[in-house]
């Protein structure tokens, strides 16, 4: 019987086991009987429950029945003690009925419980509260009866279901875990058998026992320290120890204990056995799975990827989809690691006895790492063959348009307004073509990158041989078209740096013939304005005759230069099938400018040799002393024509006057032989030598 199953009349008290002792060490068995009609089958199953709790020993030794009818009548009084006959004669060795001070005195005579002691089989006595410690020590009765014995039946009623409940469970327990741990050899050979798990948790069972048995160590020992409540035993007195093996059973808790720790231990280390050996079944598996991915799925991507497409978009939709693949390898490679973190957890973890699944682990760990780092490598040459081709095709789109924006500039027309503006042009055609030259440069260092990284592909299948080819192949077209629209260009560049340098020519004439008419000019508007004197003597007259000379040959010398250059830009314009630039203003005004020159040279060279003219004559009245009227008719001829030819005008071949020649009026003329004396006119200033010569010649 468990006291779980008579719970609620346990609850009621009808009977109970304080724990205390008779003199002769038997049990003392209490019946509280209350006013209201005591059940007596509740009675007789609590009374069955009681007795067997203690132990045979204990039983032996006999038990002391309290009965308390303080407030029971005494028809239920002497109905207990009769059924304590049915119920334990035997164990039942004095009944100590605990009476009313006045109450039975009377009715006590009517039945002598001492004449009954052969029937009934044991002695009941009859006696009242106040006397009952002449049968039983204080320090052994609750405080009910006047002693000092603290009992508290709802704490016990709850030890006792604790107890019960540890020792079924435990017990139960027992018997699974011998049956689980004997059935381990036999499911050691099926390693995908599962483990068959207990009824009950045995961490939460062994917890309860220890806490069981705590409690009854703990009041064991402040019982026997204190020796109960009020300590009513003295020296002499027998030691009182409640909660015994006989009571409580505590060396059967302790026993279950060791036992359950024992079979649980066992139990833990087939689990972990069988756990170990599960781990390495499902080890095995997910290695399985991801090889058998990374050796089909897997490597077939990647023999769908080979590819370097033929532009930059085409490499980048490859880098899109390579990175789409390495995402799902993503997901292996982790279960990888994973897997390898397990079986290195199981290597480090097993028994040094244990070979065979330290070979097999280490086998499944070579077979795994292997396989990923195969992979793993492919990945990365892919990844290497797309950034590569990537940087190709960068470098050839930016090539590309180099090559364009050159293009577009040798096509289009040159019409510079000035050779700096062609300079430039030049300058930036020349740039252009330089950047041409390192990108082309640029595309064939990444071409060759590209190639080798092509070449590298481990796959000896006849398919992969026919895309290196094919990839390799495309290649070098990439790099030879460049090529020949690099050649292309350049033949152009030629064409046009020749042309652009002709221009440079072309304006460099057109701007040396416009400095050599302004230099024309130049000696022009100094012949006029400068080169008036015509010698106070005959040598003085040479000496400029001489320089005129030498000045008509510069002013030859720069009119020859001109037309030089002018007729280059003829040359040039035809080369460079233009207009010709030079049939407009310069040319004609190179001329003008010359014929006027030339007018005004001629003119100056014949005031000069009329000068000259005079002064010889002159010279040679002055020197001789005895002058001839031919001689005088000789000076006074070549005076008037130099003075005539000094007041003419020069006339230029389109008809206008030079308003800055010095030559003579009428008025002057009369002047000059009217009065030999006085200021000459300002405008006759460049004369005035010969004039005076020619005063000094009618003095004489």
């Amino acid at each position: 019987m468990e006291a779980s199953s008579i719970i609620n009349v346990l609850n009621k008290k009808l009977a109970f086991l304080s724990g205390g002792k008779d003199r002769r060490s038997g049990l003392i068995l209490s019946i509280p009987l209350g006013c209201e009609q005591t059940n007596m089958e509740e009675l007789s199953d609590t009374l069955d429950y009681l007795l067997s709790i203690p132990s045979e020993k204990c039983k032996a030794r006999g038990f002391t029945v309290i009965v308390d009818g303080r407030r029971s009548q005494w028809n239920t009084v002497k109905t207990v003690v009769l059924m304590l006959q049915n119920v334990i004669p035997a164990e039942v060795s004095l009944v100590c009925v605990v009476k009313p001070d006045e109450f039975w005195d009377k009715k006590v005579t009517h039945f002598c419980f001492w004449k009954e002691k052969d029937r009934l089989g044991f002695e009941v006595i009859l006696v009242s509260a106040n006397k009952l410690t002449r049968y039983i020590e204080p320090s052994q009765l609750t405080d009910d009866f006047g002693g000092t014995l603290d009992y508290d039946h709802g704490d016990w009623l709850s030890k006792r279901l604790v107890f019960e409940k540890f020792t079924k469970e435990s017990t139960s327990l027992l018997d699974e875990l011998s049956l689980i741990n004997d059935g381990d050899k036999s499911a050691a050979l099926d390693k995908s058998a599962d483990v068959l798990l207990p009824s009950f948790d045995p961490e939460t069972v062994l917890q309860t026992g220890h806490e069981l048995l705590s409690e009854l160590q703990q009041r064991r020992f402040n019982v026997s320290e204190g020796g109960g409540r009020g300590g009513g035993g003295g020296p002499g007195a027998p030691t009182w120890r409640p909660m015994e093996e006989e009571l409580l059973a505590q060396p059967q808790v302790m026993k279950l204990l060791d036992s359950l720790r024992e079979k649980y231990t066992r139990y833990q280390e087939v689990c972990r056995q069988r756990s170990k050996r599960s781990q390495i079944h499902d080890v095995h598996a997910k290695v399985t799975q991801v090889v058998t991915w990374l050796q089909g799925p897997g490597s077939e991507l990647l023999k769908t990827q080979r590819a370097i497409g033929d532009s930059m978009r085409a490499a980048q939709a490859l880098q899109q989809k390579h990175e789409e693949i390495e995402s799902q390898h993503s997901e292996w490679f982790a279960a990888y690691v994973e897997l390898n973190q397990q079986i290195g957890a199981l290597l480090s973890g097993g028994d040094d006895d244990d070979e065979e699944e330290a070979g097999e682990l280490k086998a499944l760990q070579r077979q795994l790492s292997d396989v990923c780092y195969q992979q793993a490598a492919q990945l990365e040459s892919r990844q290497n063959v797309l950034q590569a081709a990537q940087a190709f095709h960068a470098a050839t789109q930016e090539l590309s348009q180099q090559l364009d924006a050159l293009l577009g500039m040798l096509c289009a027309d040159v019409a510079p307004a000035d050779g700096s503006q062609i300079q430039h042009s030049l300058k930036l055609l020349e740039e252009k073509l330089q950047s041409v030259e390192v990108g082309l440069a640029s595309l064939r260092q990444k071409g060759a990158l590209l190639l080798e990284q092509t070449c590298n592909d481990d796959d000896d299948g006849e398919n992969a041989a026919a895309e290196q080819r094919d990839n390799a192949q495309q290649i070098r077209d990439v790099m030879d078209d460049m090529q020949m629209r690099k050649q292309r260009c350049e033949d152009m560049v030629d064409v046009r740096r020749l042309k652009m340098l002709q221009m440079v020519q072309l304006f460099k004439c057109e701007e040396d013939a416009l400095q050599a008419v302004d230099w024309l000019c130049e000696l022009l508007d100094a012949l006029l304005k400068t080169h008036v004197r015509l010698g106070d003597d005959a040598r003085d007259t040479k000496a400029l005759m001489d320089k005129h000379k030498k000045f008509v040959d510069v002013a030859q010398s720069t009119y020859d230069y001109g037309r030089q250059l002018l007729q280059a830009t003829v040359v040039l314009c035809q080369s460079l099938r233009c207009a010709t630039r030079s049939s407009g203003d310069t040319l004609p005004r190179l001329n003008r400018v010359w014929k006027q020159f030339a007018v005004s040279a001629d003119e100056r060279q014949h005031r000069l040799q009329l000068a000259l003219a005079f002064h010889q004559h002159a010279d040679v009245v002055l020197q001789d002393e005895h002058v001839e009227a031919e001689s005088l008719d000789q000076v006074d001829a070549s005076a008037k024509a130099l003075l005539d030819r000094l007041s003419m005008p020069v006339i230029f071949p389109d008809g206008s006057v030079d308003t800055h020649s010095p030559h003579a009026t009428q008025h002057d003329t009369k002047t000059t032989h009217n009065t030999l004396t006085g200021p000459l006119p300002t405008h006759a200033c460049s004369c005035s030598n010969t004039c005076g010569r020619m005063v000094n010649y009618e003095q004489r």
